[in-house]
């Protein structure tokens, strides 16, 4: 055998001993599969890395994974169409159902008629205000402000809400930072998180009366459907 040859051969049993397989220790040396196959048939078969079992893991199940997306992306696209058409009694609904859910209510120890809405969610905000301007709730009346927590990008957060909802930074009002928390482990960190935007609308007594009447009839209406279908 050829010192060089002798070589490869050294070389390619310390690269089996590494884990390789064949065809990596073949691209590696340039030599025939079938001379590594002779050189190492002796050495056991290498137990894939954590690292490779992952990769390997990966590849079987990417094909369900886009199979899957694609009907996720499907069914998503198909409920889009079933609700474009959105008709002013459809938002009306909406809106009041949303605020009776995310907003400030009044409580029987602590009588507060105000419209506070509170979110994180820029669709949420859009269909908010979108359903105050459906109520004729006029521009001037609405306040905003960001909440926020103080170690996140503040004034990045305002440009985004205040770009958001169209209105100038300086117009709102002074944020409310959450202090930090070193024993939590936040999640909502990162370029995506901008914190809440508060959307308040001033003089809003009157406002949040006739919500809390929309919001029991909206109840009182769904009791007496389920009552006639059952009679």
């Amino acid at each position: 055998m050829t010192a060089a040859k002798h070589e490869l051969q050294v070389r390619a049993r310390e690269l089996r001993l590494a884990g390789k397989t064949y065809d990596e220790i073949v691209a590696e040396l340039g030599v025939s599969k079938s001379s590594v196959s002779l050189w190492v048939r002796d050495l056991p078969k290498p137990q894939p890395s954590p690292e490779r079992m992952r990769r390997m893991r990966e590849a079987r199940w990417e094909p369900h994974r886009r199979k899957m997306a694609f009907l996720r992306e499907q069914t998503k696209a198909a409920a889009v169409a079933e609700t474009r058409q959105m008709t002013d009694r459809d938002l009306f609904i909406a809106g009041v159902a949303l605020y009776w859910s995310e907003g400030c209510k009044s409580k029987p120890h602590s009588l507060r008629e105000t419209v506070i809405f509170c979110n994180q969610d820029p669709g949420v905000i859009r269909v908010f205000l979108a359903w105050l301007a459906l109520l004729g709730v006029e521009p001037d009346r609405i306040q905003y402000r960001v909440m926020i927590h103080e170690t996140a990008d503040v004034a990045g957060a305002e440009g985004y809400w205040a770009d958001l909802v169209g209105v100038d930074v300086s117009a709102l009002q002074r944020t409310t930072l959450k202090k930090h928390n070193p024993k939590t482990v936040r999640k909502n960190v990162g370029e995506g998180y901008h914190g809440c935007l508060v959307v308040r609308v001033r003089r809003g007594a009157d406002l949040y009366r006739r919500i809390e009447g929309w919001w029991y009839g909206i109840v009182l209406g769904s009791e007496r459907r389920e009552l006639n279908s059952t009679a």
